[in-house]
């Protein structure tokens, strides 16, 4: 699985240099010579192929922050030229079907350059845009058991904090949160981008400990699978030592207006010895409101099944990129969204957080609201 995964990436890149070295050439076109459009071909190879051995060989750090920028910046270069055969279309049936003239060729190539070039920037601010400026998805949730008053829940997963993500994140989610009055923050999952380094370094415990005190029922956590990628006892040690509540494969009870409420946390599956939903069931009284947090939607028809009244999940990103989107939904049930199945309520969050680079394409940063009522006696 590893190796084809690996020759699948190879294969997309070397596709993706195709397609970067015809929309370049076809920018430089009215200024290009043959030299000019072999050079562009070399660059396009070499860059790519030069990163592609830093990556896979590891010369230097995060070398997969360089490869998934170039990638970016090689797709963006796509999808512009893509664009501006559309528009260069539109423009071309509209003068057949009013007999204008197109003659003054010059012009538009001149004109259709200009709107691939500011076509191709705005790509780059809009998706940055939509990875750091988060929107708010609400949504409110009837459950067939007992609960005295509503209770206001916060998602936020897929945080990755780390170097890009870091205190101003923290702090704009405590602003929001505070803004909305939620009782309780939810993170199911990759909270920390691989490591605590740059948790250490810049100090966020500060920021993540006044949001914990700031929350009437503070904030529960589980792990993800980039919290797993050898350092899970540092990164574990480091959010309990801001007064996160971490459920690895636990069960907690609160207590919400004189109603309990059992929340379960299950290991992501990059732990092969994570213990079964059915077990952790076994320590809560399912008579009462069960709140899940497991970080890939991957088991939600099984858990769809049992007495599980809301499940939060995170992993996909939506994809992140467009049009990952898509294959995000063809191989989850869920892919990204809310829908009621079987027995029980179903969340999955694009994340709050980011991996890798800092860019949104067809998927937003955002956070979940959730109002959570029940039967009242």
């Amino acid at each position: 699985m590893r190796y084809a995964f690996i020759i699948t990436i190879i294969v997309l890149l070397e596709l993706f240099s195709f397609g970067a070295a015809l929309s370049l050439e076809w920018w430089l076109q009215p200024w290009s010579n043959p030299t000019l459009q072999t050079a562009t071909w070399i660059m396009i190879f070499a860059i790519t192929n030069i990163l592609l051995l830093l990556s896979v060989t590891k010369l230097f750090a995060n070398s997969y922050r360089w490869i998934s920028a170039w990638m970016l910046a090689m797709h963006f270069m796509m999808l512009t030229a893509l664009s501006t055969s559309l528009f260069y279309g539109g423009y071309w049936l509209l003068s057949v079907l009013f007999d204008n003239d197109l003659s003054d060729l010059e012009i538009l190539t001149i004109g259709l350059r200009i709107f691939a070039l500011l076509f191709f920037i705005g790509l780059f601010i809009y998706s940055l845009y939509n990875a750091y400026i988060p929107v708010v998805r609400k949504l409110s949730i009837n459950i067939n058991k007992p609960l005295a008053k509503p209770l206001r829940i916060a998602v936020a997963s897929d945080l990755h904090l780390g170097r890009l993500f870091g205190n101003k994140a923290v702090a704009r989610l405590h602003a929001i949160i505070k803004r909305y009055q939620a009782d309780i923050l939810l993170m199911p999952g990759d909270i920390m981008d691989d490591n605590t380094q740059a948790f250490s370094t810049y100090k966020m415990a500060e920021d993540l400990a006044k949001l914990v005190t700031d929350l009437p029922y503070g904030i529960y956590a589980t792990l993800g699978n980039h919290d797993l990628y050898g350092h899970e006892q540092s990164i574990s040690q480091a959010l309990q030592n801001a007064g996160v509540q971490l459920l690895n494969d636990e069960v907690f009870c609160i207590e919400h207006e004189g109603s309990p409420i059992w929340l379960l946390g299950r290991f992501d599956n990059h732990k092969r010895q994570r213990v079964a939903t059915n077990e952790l069931l076994t320590q809560a009284n399912i008579a009462e409101p069960i709140i899940l947090l497991d970080h890939r939607p991957s088991d939600i028809m099984a858990h769809s099944q049992l007495p599980i009244d809301l499940q939060v999940s995170g992993h996909t990103h939506n994809g992140q990129i467009f049009p990952a989107s898509f294959i995000v939904n063809a191989i989850n049930r869920l892919g990204y969204g809310y829908e009621a199945i079987g027995k029980g309520h179903f969340v999955v969050s694009s994340g709050y957080g980011f991996w890798g680079i800092p860019f949104r394409l067809g998927s937003r940063s955002e956070i979940w609201l959730i109002t959570l009522s029940g039967q009242v006696d």
